[in-house]
Order: C-alpha cells, then structure tokens, then sequence
C-alpha cells in the first residue's frame, strides 16, 4: 500500500497549494461572516442589501464547496489508507483516480485570476446592419446563450430586450450569475458573423449577418470604479409600458451619457426612475471597465472615445452554406457542428480561448 500512500500524498500536497492560492480559507471566512450577517432579522429591513448578501453568500458556496468536499474525501482515505490491508488497494487505487481527476477540474479556477473574473457578467446582444436578417441572427445568437447558461447552471435575468418587427431581436440584455461567469463569459465579447441561405429572401441567395455580443463585469459599488459625475449627463424621458396605446407610460426612462467616451447606456424596464437609473449606472461601470481593459488604462479618466473594439473585432465565423464550419478568428479553434453549437454547446470554444489567455 505504500505507492497508493505516495500517490495520496502527492495528492493532497498539490491539493493544498492550489486551496491556498485560490485562498479557500479566506472565503471560507467570508461565507461564515455572511452567514451571521444574513441570519439577523434586522438586515430584512433593507431588502435590496439582504439580497445582495444572500446572492453573495450562494456565490461563494457554490466556489468553496467542492474544495471542502475533497478536502474531506483526502483526509478519510488518508486515515483509511492508514489501518488497511491489500485487500482493499483496488477500491482505494479507483478512488485516488477519481480525486485526481477532480482536482484537475478544480484546478481550472486557477485560469480567473483576472480582476473582475469572478464577478457576474452583463450580456448585450445587438444586432448588426442589414434588417430582418441581422435581426434573426441575433435571436439566434440569444437562445445560443440561453442554453449555454442552463447547461452550465448559470441564472440569466432579463435586464431589456427589443424584438425585432418581422424576427429575432434588435436587442437583449442579460444579467449572469453563476461562478467566475465573467471569467467564463468574455471569451464572447466581439463581433460573431453567420453566413447561411437565407430564410428571408424570395431568391433564397446566400447572406451574411453581423451581431454583437458585449460582455461586461457586473460592478454594483461605485467604489469599485470611480465616475466623476461631472463627466455624466442623465437624461430622463418617456418609458413606454406593455399593453400599447401608452399604458404605463411613465417618466422612468433613463439614459446615461458618459461624455469623456461617450458611452451611452438607456434602460427602460425597471419599475422606477432610481431603479433605471442604478441598473444604467452598473451597466455603465461595465462598459468602462471593459474599455479599459481594451485600452490598457490604469484608470478610467485615461480612456479615450472611439478606442474600444466595438464593431471592428469580428471574433467567430458560423458558416451554414455553402458549407458546415465555426472557426474561432482568435484562437483557430474550429467546429464543423454548427448546429450543436448554436444550441448552446460553445464550451470548447470558450476553452480553447482560456488556454490561449
């Protein structure tokens, strides 16, 4: 039993240098500290923090309960290991392998060390020039998230969307929340091009549509990124309610305008004018972080207008005619399933683009 002894050892040894870098302990801490401070009643009176607290708190469950669950695992073996015979080295030699194989999954968090990795991710879908068609793709586009982030068991919350007057959509916002779902998600942030037959066109001639997917850090403390007011412009108009003929229709509507890039973010759905204008501003923040980002600025009084990506990087090719290929204009990564893909099976991709980054 003594090589399965080694191999336990070297486990746990590996074990223990990664749940130190990630710094388990500490969110451990934290997840206790969050516990107390959502156990009082009095933290009820404030709902809107209570939650904030609580969607915390199941972030960082969600992050430490695999490292605790192995590290449990690693300790029973060891003592097991310790009072067994050769009997069992089978049955122990099959768990060790599982374990390894875990930690090697566990060990993926290593690759969001970013910044703002672990925080939850806006996505904004737009759709390109070209009507009807550039509209369907970006429909097309949405169910492809749509589906990614159930299989992965993210939580997407409609923040907006537009649909388009024939098909598909003009636009969608989405909040994600889920584990380092901005460290998994911006890998998608840029410009995704289809060409297909297209569906629209009496002569059935082969189109190309454009749409962009923005990928933006949820960043709710305004300590977090400093905005000089005075470099905003808040403007407040009509908010159009469901039903037409102008029910609901209220003065809610905000839109902000960052004048040093000028960077416009408009939001109409939320139920009042301070809420519309919180969702803008965190949206806002995103959109700055990721310019900076792009920019390499220290901070975001450097930026400069018209520097971000934007519509000039076209990340991914899905091509349905004349022949079946999605190619990854970045990392080379190709599929030749498009229809998988567009059915929410883009890990691969996302994979090769952390491997490279």
């Amino acid at each position: 039993m003594q090589d399965l002894t080694k191999r336990l050892t070297e486990l746990k040894d590996d074990f223990l240098k990664v749940y130190e870098k990630l710094g388990i302990s500490e969110k451990l801490g934290k997840v206790a500290e969050l516990e107390k401070e959502v156990a009082e009643p009095e933290i009820w009176r404030d709902v809107k923090l209570a939650t904030e607290k609580n969607q915390e708190l199941a972030r960082l469950n969600e992050e430490v309960q695999p490292w605790e669950l192995l590290k449990t695992q690693i300790e029973d073996l060891e003592e097991l290991l310790a009072m067994s015979d050769e009997s069992l080295k089978s049955e122990f030699t099959e768990q060790i392998s599982a374990m390894e194989g875990e930690l090697l999954e566990l060990k993926k968090a290593l690759r969001f060390q970013g910044a703002y990795d672990a925080k939850n991710a806006i996505i904004r879908i737009t759709s390109g020039a070209g009507g009807t068609e550039a509209m369907d793709w970006a429909g097309m586009l949405e169910r492809m998230y749509l589906r990614f982030f159930e299989k992965k068991g993210f939580k997407a919350s409609l923040i907006e969307r537009v649909a388009g007057e024939e098909a598909g959509i003009k636009t969608a916002v989405y909040e994600v929340t889920g584990v380092n779902a901005y460290g998994f998600l911006k890998s998608e942030h840029g410009v995704h091009r289809l060409v297909r037959l297209s569906p629209f066109n009496a002569n059935n001639l082969r189109q190309t549509s454009f749409a962009l997917v923005e990928i933006l850090p949820v960043i709710k403390a305004d300590t977090e990124v400093l905005i000089d007011e005075k470099d905003l412009r808040i403007d407040v108009y009509h908010s159009g309610g469901h039903g037409g003929q102008s029910v609901n229709t209220t003065n809610s509507a905000v839109r902000i305008t960052h004048l040093p890039t000028g960077t416009v973010v408009a939001i109409q759905n939320e139920r009042s004018q301070l809420q519309n204008k919180e969702k803008a501003m965190e949206i806002l923040r995103g959109k700055l972080v990721q310019m900076q980002l792009e920019q390499h600025a220290s901070t975001i009084s450097e930026l400069r207008a018209g520097e971000s990506a934007g519509w000039g990087q076209q990340i991914r090719n899905y091509v349905l005619q004349p022949y079946k290929l999605v190619k990854d204009t970045r990392t080379g990564f190709e599929s030749t399933e498009p229809d998988k893909i567009l059915d929410g099976e883009i890990d691969e991709f996302i994979e090769a683009y952390l491997e490279n980054n």
